[in-house]
């Protein structure tokens, strides 16, 4: 029981505590008879009965419930009872965001869950999701399963967008315009800019975002009588995706319970599958009536289970099972001062990335100003569970402006793409990001590069040096060694000075999670990844040699036979266009480095020579 009361977050004191294990024990003593179950095939026009659920507070009100008919096949091998809904407030607000899986019962039977609504309806006219299709789409025990992969080098502009999920925003059933009534997602704590930016993204994933209308119910507003009230059908529950000094949950209604296991919302969540996301009960602050879609406002209470179900019916989920959550932190040094906020992310291969990265944005963008160059240092550290070596963060990013969306999607690259990797050991621990901003933009250019000899012998050392040059004639001048091994070949030592993109984007392109063996080659070769405040020197040849990158080897194939080299050197050839290799023309043979200190984000490429010579 603790582990799941401290899943909440931070802001929840002892007292809370306290009213999270009442609530938990009371819930989970809570024997009534075993609900029966009024059949699908027994639903005819003009049956009544009554629904349940909070229009204010915990108080559970009835409301009346006409049966319209039954539509067959909305889905494959579903149905969906229409019925329409009076009493209460409805009449006034129609069906509300947050009556999803609100009960109904004909006799006292339960018959199903209202899921569905029209919107700009002139009638209060609901779906209702049959009790038989929630139960046997209910899963308990199943592992979490993997949420999809993508290529670590790409030119999308959204974690979303990287992820290439397709819209579940307003997508109507074939019937018409009857769809599932939206999820209210509240976000607490973030910046307008924050929910301005993702908010389609939020609406890809089938939520209608708001700002202000969330909370934490304090023990200063709740009973603990109230607290302690055994959650029952009718209850309002909230889904927590993020918590602690910013909030994102999701609201809705509980159908059925049985034990200790809990049916609601009357339709998918996220579809995620099998899930594990913690939720808790949800106090009704007020009602908005809206002339598309009214919805409730609410305030979260104390953690009560974890959901572990999300399918196309109903999410599924037990009190008292504890939820793995992944503490947070984001610490930011800007002209305004330092601060650390505090968080708690729902452990999920798709959540986790795009959460963290929502996060990111809105404290940088409370942090510090959004328009004007500037310069930001990210560095960040990605504990793992069962031994796995930690996955290292660390970059410069300038911009004029969108440097606070450009440093939060870098942040949660190389995070999601070892999520993605689908490996049971790895298990993320915690997560730690530290941003330190600047208001002025620290840019160079590779300017100028050249060797201190035209001619060497082998054995002989040489000096590389590249000037890097910024605004208002600023100039470095940074110098790296190079010693040509014993027994060297004679002919032309090419030595390219470039920045890390040059380096990083013939690397790495093409890599997917899948391809790895073990968790641990995959964060190692992510640990590899250049970051923008240095240049890089590449000593290499020109000879029909290339470098070979991808998760079973990466090293050099050295003077292949001619039909090898044809068909590598062919960029439309199938095997240069495999995602298991990258492949670049030349020999590589070192590679040094040429870091600058401070906040500098290094750019641009130069290529010099020296002969060798016997």
């Amino acid at each position: 029981m603790t582990n799941v009361c401290q899943s909440a977050g931070s802001r929840m004191g002892p007292q809370t505590l306290t009213w999270a294990v009442i609530a938990l024990i009371c819930a989970c003593a809570h024997v009534a008879r075993a609900q029966e179950i009024f059949p699908l095939k027994d639903v005819r026009a003009g049956l009544r009965g009554i629904g349940r659920t909070v229009f204010h507070g915990q108080k559970i009100e009835d409301f009346q419930v006409e049966i319209i008919g039954v539509m067959e096949n909305p889905g494959p091998k579903q149905s969906v009872i229409l019925a329409r809904l009076s009493g209460g407030p409805l009449a006034e607000t129609g069906v509300l965001e947050g009556m999803s899986g609100s009960p109904v019962y004909i006799d006292g039977k339960l018959v199903g869950a209202v899921a569905l609504g029209f919107a700009f309806s002139k009638e209060t006219i609901a779906g209702i999701q049959p009790i038989e299709q929630m139960l046997s789409d209910g899963t308990f025990n199943a592992p979490q399963v993997a949420r999809g992969s993508f290529d670590l080098v790409h030119t999308a502009g959204s974690w979303l967008d990287w992820m290439d999920l397709p819209s579940r925003a307003n997508i109507p059933l074939p019937s018409g315009n009857l769809t599932e009534i939206l999820t209210p997602i509240s976000c607490s704590g973030f910046t307008p800019a924050a929910l301005a930016v993702f908010a389609s993204d939020f609406r890809k994933l089938g939520f209608e975002p708001q700002e202000g209308v969330s909370g934490v119910v304090s023990s200063s507003q709740t009973s603990s009588a109230a607290a302690s009230r055994p959650l029952e059908p009718g209850s309002m529950i909230s889904v927590a995706l993020l918590s602690g000094d910013m909030s994102v949950r999701a609201d809705g209604t509980v159908t059925y319970i049985k034990g200790n296991r809990v049916y609601a919302f009357g339709h998918q969540f996220l579809d995620a599958g099998t899930t594990e996301l913690p939720f808790a009960r949800s106090e009704v602050i007020g009602l908005l009536p809206n002339l598309n879609m009214s919805f409730k406002i609410s305030a979260a209470g104390p953690w009560l289970g974890t959901i572990t179900s999300d399918r196309s019916t109903a999410i599924a989920g037990e009190i008292g099972r504890p939820s793995h959550t992944i503490p947070l932190s984001i610490g930011v040094h800007a002209a305004t001062g330092a601060r650390t906020y505090q968080f708690q992310v729902v452990n999920d291969r798709l959540l986790t990335p795009f959460l963290t990265q929502t996060a990111i944005f809105s404290v940088m963008d409370a942090a510090d100003r959004t328009l004007g160059a500037g310069t930001l240092r990210l560095s960040g550290r990605v504990e793992f569970q069962n031994g796995v070596p930690p996955l290292i963060i660390k970059d410069v990013f300038v911009s004029d402006s969108g440097l606070a969306q450009q440093a939060a999607m870098d942040a949660v690259v190389s995070l999601g793409f070892a999520l993605g990797g689908d490996f049971a050991d790895l298990r993320v621990a915690n997560i730690t990001f530290d941003l330190d901003a600047r208001e002025t933009k620290r840019q160079l250019q590779i300017a100028q590069a050249w060797t201190s000899a035209h001619q060497i012998h082998p054995g002989d050392g040489v000096q590389i040096t590249a000037v890097l040059a910024g605004t208002n004639g600023v100039e470095f001048t940074r110098t790296a060694t190079y010693r040509v091994p014993v027994g060297a070949p004679a002919g032309l030592l090419n030595f390219t000075i470039s920045d890390a993109n040059g380096l990083n984007f013939p690397e790495f392109a093409g890599l997917t999670p899948g391809s790895f063996r073990t968790p641990e080659r995959l964060i190692g070769t992510l640990n590899e990844f250049r970051g923008s405040d240095a240049a890089y020197v590449r000593v290499w040849r020109q000879q029909p040699s290339f470098s070979v990158s991808g998760p079973a080897t990466r090293g050099e194939l050295s003077d292949p036979p001619p039909s090898v080299t044809l068909i590598l050197a062919n960029a439309s050839s199938s095997v240069s266009a495999s995602s298991l290799l990258t492949l670049t023309r030349g020999a590589d043979i070192a590679e040094l480095s040429l870091p600058v200190t401070g906040y500098a984000v290094i750019g641009g490429a130069r290529t010099v020579q020296v002969e060798v010579v016997e």
